[in-house]
């Protein structure tokens, strides 16, 4: 049995949630196999080799794959698939881009987003805001899933895997790339940030949400939001944390003005430990939240800052 993960980089670095993908492939039993599809990413193959638990690393290389076009990428996978019985994908915008198509064109049904494996062909994954666990057991001959990485501790380093080249698949000339707009912060990505601060509604506006920035700065953490939040405008897309933004499980999670909705709460709620602060003490958020205040925030942070 061999099961063959998908990297994800920027061909210079690997990306951490290729790490809890080796995890989980480590998990199913069987010889692990890294893709790293790109151009000039032989740093990215040598840094996939170092991982404990990787016995091969796959490295093609191609102008059509530079930039990680889901439809080119779909076929360099499928042009390795018939060697493999599990294909893994991160649960990230890139894995849910290039997962399906594969899955359709290997005429399987994919598993989405598992959390934990029970067996080879038996997973688990939240259904219903993550109010319910779905155990969910596969026969397709092949196994495409998407992995939750906040399900999956990162797997170390410490392996030394051979690197092999392979034939890069052809373009499939569906797609071109035009231009990539990148957010740059001198902040954690929110995805893998060990510390998040999250505001929401209660923040009440864009020009208030700026009172997080001391508190952040202190912390070292990512800045998140709320949708309530992100949808009044008072923070940017790419900060919402939830069942239809940004899944998080950060070592602390500090949420400020948030009530805890549901679609929140699944998106956070696996955090190590969880800070919440709201006026309302019968917010929904102190439901999971380790460390409560009640507390008008915009009084409470700047003390938390000055304490800090």
């Amino acid at each position: 049995m061999s099961i063959l993960v998908i990297a994800e980089h920027d061909n210079v670095q690997l990306k951490a949630a290729t790490l809890n993908v080796v995890a989980a492939a480590s998990k199913i039993g069987g010889d692990v196999h890294v893709l790293v599809a790109g151009a000039n990413a032989a740093a990215v193959a040598q840094h996939a080799a170092k991982i404990s638990g990787v016995s091969k690393v796959l490295l093609a290389e191609s102008p059509a794959l530079a930039d990680g076009l889901a439809e080119n990428v779909a076929e360099q996978v499928l042009a390795l698939a018939p060697a493999y019985s599990h294909i893994l994908f991160a649960a990230t915008a890139s894995g849910k881009n290039v997962s399906p198509r594969v899955a359709a064109r290997l005429d399987v049904a994919q598993i989405s987003e598992i959390q934990s494996v029970l067996s080879a062909d038996t997973f688990e994954r939240a259904i219903y805001a993550g109010n319910a666990v779905a155990t969910v057991q596969s026969t397709d001959p092949v196994k495409v899933i998407t992995v939750r990485t906040t399900g999956f501790d990162a797997a170390p380093e410490g392996g030394s895997a051979a690197v092999e080249s392979v034939t890069p698949a052809a373009s499939a000339g569906l797609s071109t790339f035009v231009g990539r707009e990148v957010a740059k912060s001198d902040r954690p990505e929110l995805a893998g940030a060990k510390v998040v601060v999250s505001g929401g509604r209660g923040m009440g506006s864009a020009e208030n949400f700026k009172i997080l920035d001391p508190l952040a700065d202190k912390l070292g953490a990512a800045l998140g939001a709320s949708r309530a939040a992100v949808d009044a405008g008072y923070a940017p897309n790419d900060w919402q944390v939830g069942q239809t933004g940004k899944i998080v499980a950060p070592q602390l999670y500090v949420a400020i003005g948030i009530s805890g909705a549901i679609q929140h709460l699944a998106g956070m709620k696996d955090s190590k430990v969880i800070v919440a602060v709201n006026k309302d003490a019968e917010a929904p958020i102190f439901g999971v939240a380790d460390y409560g205040l009640v507390a008008d925030l915009f009084t409470a942070v700047p003390e938390l800052v000055n304490t800090l």
